[in-house]
């Protein structure tokens, strides 16, 4: 486990845990890390929510598919940071939504209920776990009201120049990469691919923007 700790001490949920007691603490939280190769689903919806998910490489995304199959993407999760804790907390029935690797990745899963309910060693950091735990679940939710805003907009256009603001603010900079291809993207903003790229094309003729791939500049 140690070779995870560069990766463990970045996420905000051991925030405030001595590194002497790291180890310890996921010993006492019962984690399993897992390997998965892309397009793998680590997830699937209707699941019941026993455990969630850190990280360590590569990347997951969260979707969200409806009755006619088509894909929204509602999150890209990278290294550090955390997936399916809201489910867990909540002690829902069921997972609503997928969770599948976009790039080959290793995950440390995590027993919720080791979190949630105290256990019987006494462990100086478990309130720290959960206060930290607490914070990232109202966190992400801000998140969440950032897609909303984005997807609550009429047209593409809307959409796609709420979205890199958004990701400007973000990285502090005009020029910034997403973690999205044009499909990937276009799922997110719930548009579709072709209406898309013609907009990119149009924004970037009039000026307003540059792009190569994934990597935007504001003008």
């Amino acid at each position: 486990m140690q070779k995870f700790f560069p990766v463990l001490r970045q996420c905000q949920l051991f925030s405030g845990i001595a590194e002497n007691d790291l180890l310890a603490m996921l010993r006492c939280l019962n984690v399993t890390v897992q390997q998965y190769r892309k397009g793998q689903t680590l997830i699937a919806e209707g699941e019941k929510p026993e455990k969630f998910g850190i990280v360590l490489s590569g990347a997951v995304q969260l979707w969200r598919i409806d009755y006619s199959g088509n894909r929204s993407i509602m999150a890209s999760v990278a290294p550090s940071q955390i997936f399916g804790e809201s489910f867990v907390c909540a002690e829902a029935d069921a997972i609503p939504i997928q969770v599948v690797a976009s790039e080959p990745c290793e995950i440390m899963l995590i027993d919720g209920s080791r979190i949630l309910h105290a256990c019987g060693n006494g462990c100086d950091f478990h309130h720290q776990v959960i206060f930290n735990l607490l914070k990232m679940t109202a966190r992400k939710n801000l998140v969440f009201h950032q897609k909303l805003e984005i997807t609550s907009k009429r047209s593409t256009r809307e959409k796609l120049l709420t979205y890199l603001n958004q990701q400007a603010k973000q990285h502090r900079s005009r020029t910034f990469t997403i973690p999205f291809d044009r499909q990937e993207l276009a799922d997110f903003l719930e548009v579709d691919r072709s209406g898309l790229s013609a907009e990119i094309s149009k924004l970037r003729k009039e000026g307003v923007l540059e792009s190569e791939r994934s990597t935007f500049r504001l003008l």
